[in-house]
């Protein structure tokens, strides 16, 4: 598939007319399958991208984050907001930086720049990010193997401990707050669908409302998630579950790769097979449940990562000092007009 032809398609014209992209794009890339190279025929086209602020965001009080195009499943990311996320090596970003060439597109030289500079967002960080994404994953395919099993009041057990886990995670996005602010608990509700629902307790003073907004919208989209894995007796249902094991499978694959070559290989070539069967369903058992040869597979890749996270030549930390050059020479291609 050509990016090419893609983006010039007309529900993609934000990409040219939103008045925060058009000549601010840094690039435009695939994500999702297509960036992994595990998309099928039924497969969605997934958009991600990187735009520089504006003047007035960076020597104002305007702010810009990100701008999300639901009907196509495109995402286009501010790049002070990227650089933090970059610098954490949070899976879900970095992997902006590490695709196939013919997959990007509207490649400014500012973009160039970033991309010929990504390895100097690789750390050891990359091993806690990379093991809290697959983690994650894999609490979503062991919960909802189980799921179908356990009285409602368990399930809201299930969703209230990977919730409380993405909560400990929000540092690395939003603003820092402590960590009474946001407590979760279950009760007894009144509601005639639920035995136990999970509750909240804010305390917050003074916090962004855009903020707040959209961490309850992530947490929201997790009480989805499980939701959906709920009822897998429909066969779309299924192949979302699968998905989870895919992905649990490939974080620790391109890990692998940031520690032991110190690459960024979104593209995953040489466990392609594997991945795809995995999303195919054939460690998937008839009762809904998986292999044991599957968790065999994953454990042996996660120790794999441990034993090159001991043995990698990645620094503790990344180089701030050269990231913060960096950022400053493109926010100055951004203020002059050479993005």
């Amino acid at each position: 598939m050509n990016i090419n032809e893609v983006i010039k398609l007309s529900e993609y014209n934000f990409l040219r007319k939103n008045e925060h992209l058009g000549n601010n794009l840094l690039f435009v890339v695939f994500g999702g399958s297509h960036a992994y190279g595990t998309n099928v025929e039924t497969s969605d086209i997934d958009i991600r991208g990187i735009a520089t602020n504006s003047i007035d965001e960076l020597l104002g009080i305007k702010e810009w984050e990100q701008y999300t195009d639901e009907y196509t499943d495109s995402t286009i990311y501010g790049f002070n907001k990227m650089i933090k996320l970059l610098i954490n090596v949070n899976p879900n970003v970095i992997e902006m930086l590490g695709c196939k060439p013919e997959h990007y597109t509207l490649l400014s030289p500012a973009g160039k720049l970033l991309l010929d500079k990504k390895n100097l967002f690789l750390s050891q960080k990359a091993v806690y990010s990379f093991r809290e994404y697959s983690n994650a994953q894999r609490r979503r395919l062991e919960n909802a193997i189980a799921i179908d099993n356990v009285p409602q009041s368990i399930k809201e057990e299930h969703i209230k401990n990977s919730l409380s886990v993405v909560l400990r995670n929000f540092s690395d996005r939003y603003t820092k707050f402590g960590n009474n602010s946001i407590l979760l608990s279950t009760m007894k509700t009144e509601n005639e669908d639920y035995e136990q629902e999970i509750v909240l307790d804010i305390s917050m003073q003074k916090y962004s409302i855009r903020e707040f907004s959209k961490i309850l919208n992530e947490m929201n989209s997790i009480v989805k998630t499980y939701d959906k894995l709920s009822n897998r007796k429909n066969k779309k249902d299924a192949l979302h579950l699968n998905k989870h094991a895919m992905h649990h499978m490939r974080s620790y694959i391109m890990c692998l790769d940031i520690l032991e070559k110190g690459e960024i290989n979104t593209y995953i070539e040489k466990e392609h097979d594997i991945l795809m069967a995995t999303r195919d369903g054939y460690f998937a058992n008839s009762d809904g449940t998986y292999k044991q040869e599957f968790f065999d597979i994953v454990d042996s890749y996660k120790q794999k990562v441990f034993v090159a996270a001991q043995k990698t030549k990645l620094p503790e930390n990344p180089d701030y000092e050269k990231i913060n050059d960096l950022t400053k020479t493109i926010n100055r291609m951004s203020l002059y007009g050479i993005n």
